[in-house]
């Protein structure tokens, strides 16, 4: 009778064992990455590098979900607005977020992130303006600004190499082809993300401030508007994207807006939720 029932006891115990064994092999890894198409594609994409999953042949800064061709760890994903990614960071197990994103949530994207994405100049961020008025003073003041070395110092000091500046010969801030007598008492207005951009335009608008020109940061915490102000000329000029994203918001609204010059980038981060290593996704 003891005999019969450690051997069934055994036999549960087994049953069990393989039972926990094909749960864990089915279940699903859930990542979230940004739903917007440039944006999704580079969290994809360092995936891809990481050997998570592998694309299709040809997919590139618009790849989707749709263009995973293997998906060896069963990973699940879920398509989140960019912003909002760090606020459902613990109800899954891995998310991929953008930097500025990221900082603003208190993550520091070179320590906190389990991978990183290269420093990419493909995504550096611009300053952006309606059509046409590229060479306007008020525009090529505000890019001097941003091009300074006082700038690009910043962004070292106070980043860490969470953000980089891209910018390869920085000036004194100043564009020489400017007459700052006759921009003495105009007013500048820009749209921004609040982190890290409003905070370099902070050092621009020192700058600016020194010849008499105000630098007035409008703050935006959505990827849509800070173009459509600058397009309806409400707005001299915005901060906050790269040119892929640009370009493909041009594409789809019908908007006239241009990069001048690119000053930083932001290398995506990925980051543990649920997990706090990388160790549900080794084989």
């Amino acid at each position: 009778m003891k005999k019969t029932i450690a051997l069934i006891l055994a036999a549960l115990l087994i049953v069990a064992t393989f039972a926990a064994c094909s749960s864990s092999k089915d279940s699903k890894i859930t990542i979230a990455v940004p739903n917007d198409a440039t944006n999704e594609a580079r969290a994809l994409l360092l995936l891809q590098d990481k050997g998570y999953i592998k694309l299709n042949e040809g997919a590139d800064i618009k790849a989707t979900i749709k263009d995973i061709a293997e998906n060896p760890y069963n990973i699940e994903f879920q398509e989140v607005e960019a912003a909002q990614i760090p606020n459902i960071l613990k109800d899954v197990d891995y998310a991929v977020i953008n930097s500025n994103y990221a900082i603003s949530a208190g993550l520091n994207p070179v320590k906190d992130s389990l991978a990183i994405e290269g420093s990419s100049s493909a995504y550096a961020n611009i300053l952006a303006v309606k059509k046409g008025n590229e060479e306007t003073d008020k525009i090529k003041a505000l890019k001097a600004a941003l091009e300074s070395q006082k700038v690009a110092d910043f962004i070292t000091e106070k980043y860490d190499g969470a953000v980089v500046s891209t910018v390869e010969n920085p000036g004194d801030g100043f564009d020489s082809s400017v007459d700052y007598s006759k921009l003495a008492g105009t007013k500048i207005t820009v749209a921004a993300s609040p982190t890290p951009h409003a905070e370099i335009l902070a050092v621009a608008k020192e700058i600016l401030a020194e010849k008499d020109v105000t630098l007035d940061i409008k703050e935006f915490t959505d990827y849509v508007q800070p173009n459509k102000v600058v397009d309806s000329g409400e707005i001299d000029a915005n901060y906050f994207q790269h040119l892929p994203y640009l370009e493909d918001f041009n594409e789809e609204n019908k908007t006239e807006v241009v990069s001048v010059g690119a000053i930083h980038v932001e290398p995506m981060g990925f980051y543990g939720g649920k997990q706090t290593t990388l160790d549900a996704l080794k084989k």
